[in-house]
């Protein structure tokens, strides 16, 4: 092979090694950007959750208070409508979920743009309420990002990473 040709592969070599970095890094990128259209949704009417804490804080004294009842007629459910975990129901008490990667959540994805402690979905006066828990790529409901803890209601769907819930009755 002349020297002419090798060299001509070897430039045609790192021009495609080049291209590949290029490619990589602006698809980590867009993966990691909020859309244009992204807004945040107000807080959650009649109050919400407290917003999750950053470190470990001396805990307060807690007042007995009577558990959180659901609405007659509410959500009884929460659904897996896309994702992995497609077609699993988790029943609905008092007790909140928890949805996140690590293995002491309720609802443990397997996903890589899921956080350890992604979001939480609770009761709150009779309302079910969900609070990103400070998770790298957010929890969504539609194309807006939850900034703050928000009602939802029956049949709205919440994308946490590539996993997508529904509240069912």
């Amino acid at each position: 092979m002349s020297e002419l040709a090798l060299t001509l592969l070897r430039l045609t070599f790192l021009v495609l090694l080049w291209v590949l970095v290029l490619v990589t890094v602006l698809v980590l990128r867009r993966d990691l950007k909020a859309p244009r259209d992204a807004r945040p949704l107000a807080p959650a009417r009649g109050g919400g959750l407290p917003p999750a804490p950053t470190a470990p804080a001396a805990p307060a004294p807690v007042k007995p208070r009577k558990p959180a009842r659901a609405r007659r007629g509410g959500p009884g459910s929460l659904a897996v409508v896309e994702g992995p975990l497609t077609g699993t129901v988790i029943p609905l008490g008092t007790a909140p979920v928890t949805i996140g990667r690590a293995a002491d959540s309720t609802l443990v994805l397997d996903d890589e743009y899921a956080s350890n402690n992604h979001a939480r979905l609770a009761l709150v006066d009779g309302r079910w309420v969900v609070q990103d828990l400070g998770s790298t790529n957010g929890t969504w409901i539609g194309r807006t990002r939850l900034t703050a803890p928000t009602e939802l209601t029956v049949g709205q769907q919440v994308r946490v990473g590539r996993t997508t819930l529904e509240l069912r009755k």
